[in-house]
């Protein structure tokens, strides 16, 4: 067995990782995974509050899903997506009974990304139409047209042209002069600049709107009450698709099956990943429409994958999904995720620089500022390398104390495990307690 240092040694040595330059990469080597846990080569204990990529939803290391993916392969592991095996019968059948109205078709993908392209895909060819809408605030992969129908900055890297015919929508109430509205018109307003937007690049021109059921990588940023309700309208008014974005706050992740259920609206479709295995192994997935579908029953789908419907990834996805229902981890997350909030609020007399904590279920953002009146975060949207210096400081102590998430920018996120217990949030915000100690003499 490699020891930890050959282990670090030579996976940055013989392989590349994400995100980051390659010589500031200081991986933590993992040996194994259990519920809530990981743990290092060498046995320390780290708490894992953000379920990896927000997507570990029932938990690391459940050997129901090991007990399905052996069985899977011991029948069959592969067949071409021309033909069919039963698991794909049983996944498909079960996703569309957890989806709302009718969304009754599965078509499976690899990831997150590859949902969302193929939605992008799919709208084109139903609609005729060829412009797609998404947010500047929001996040849908890293493949191209994906990473270009958000407004995350790291696409500025890779891609200076971008996929054509992608527009962005501003954040709701994030524009000169709403700040000293009521609710009311605040809404009116930020829903009127989007139908303003739908007039001049033509509703006949545009074949969808992608947003996130929730909000998720770019900070858990709420919608109003209200708008997105008000978004479906409007793509109903001029026949514009919905694609729902549930690759992250879907299966319980919000407290319900898929985040846009807290908006009361049906969308034309809904792509899946991350909690749909629970990342146990990589599957997407597109839900589609019986209406949208149809338009497919006498002329070809003109799209296509390999790994399309893989045997062995469905096996670990049905059984994921069962656990979800067996061990009432939707129920567990509402519980839980009232149980962060109200501890979060205890720590707010200690902590002077906790901002707002943004949370759905468990899926939730704690803003770390240096002062709220102006509220001003830690560190700024984009933030460059100088102005993380306070932030890293603080990631850096959540590592030492034993304990993993994602801080980005002025933002330390909250994501555990749906099975999380009261007692799990107590050791994991007593290290973000500790860890603000040092922001909180930055707080001015």
């Amino acid at each position: 067995m490699l020891t930890k240092e050959q282990i670090i040694s030579d996976s940055k040595q013989y392989s590349l990782f994400t995100w980051v330059a390659q010589k500031n990469v200081n991986p933590i080597p993992i040996e194994r995974a259990e519920g809530v846990y990981l743990y290092e080569v060498g046995g320390k204990k780290i708490i894992d509050f953000s379920s990896g990529l927000m997507s570990v939803n029932i938990g690391h290391g459940d050997q129901r899903v090991t007990d399905a993916v052996v069985e899977q392969m011991q029948k069959v592991s592969y067949v071409t997506p021309s033909c069919t095996t039963e698991i794909r019968a049983k996944l498909a059948k079960k996703l569309a009974s957890i989806c709302p109205g009718d969304l009754n078709k599965a078509f499976f993908t690899l990831c997150g990304a590859s949902s969302i392209e193929n939605a992008i895909k799919l709208a084109r060819l139903y609609t005729g139409k060829h412009k797609i809408f998404g947010r500047y605030r929001g996040f849908h992969g890293n493949s191209s047209a994906s990473m270009s129908v958000g407004g995350d900055p790291r696409k500025q890297y890779t891609d200076a042209q971008q996929s054509t015919n992608i527009f962005h929508l501003d954040d709701p109430y994030d524009f000169y002069g709403l700040s000293d509205q009521d609710e009311e018109t605040r809404l009116k307003w930020s829903l009127d600049s989007v139908e303003r937007i739908i007039r001049y690049e033509g509703g006949h021109t545009i074949a969808a709107f992608i947003f996130e059921g929730e909000s998720g990588s770019s900070g858990c940023l709420h919608y109003p009450k209200g708008y997105l309700k008000g978004i479906k309208a409007l793509c109903e008014k001029y026949e514009i698709l919905f694609i729902a974005d549930e690759v992250m706050s879907g299966f319980g992740r919000t407290g319900k099956w898929f985040g846009f259920e807290h908006s009361t609206i049906v969308p034309d479709m809904i792509c899946m990943a991350k909690g749909l295995t629970s990342s146990y192994l990589p599957l997407g997935c597109l839900m589609v429409s019986d209406k949208i579908a149809a338009k497919f029953d006498d002329s070809p789908l003109w799209l296509g994958l390999t790994y399309n419907s893989h045997p062995v990834s469905l096996a670990a996805s049905l059984a994921v999904v069962n656990i979800y229902e067996s061990d009432n981890l939707i129920g567990n997350t509402i519980k839980m995720g009232a149980y962060m909030e109200k501890r979060i609020n205890e720590m707010r007399e200690k902590h002077p620089s906790i901002g707002d904590f943004r949370n759905k279920g468990l899926l939730g953002c704690l803003d770390v500022v240096k002062s709220k009146k102006p509220y001003q975060l830690m560190a700024p949207f984009n933030a460059n390398a100088a102005e993380m210096e306070v932030m890293n400081k603080v990631g850096a102590k959540l590592r030492e104390l034993g304990l993993y998430t994602f801080v980005r920018w002025g933002y330390i996120f909250i994501a555990p495990p749906l099975m999380i217990n009261e007692e799990q949030i107590d050791e994991g915000l007593a290290i973000i307690s500790q860890a603000l100690s040092i922001a909180d003499e930055y707080v001015i």
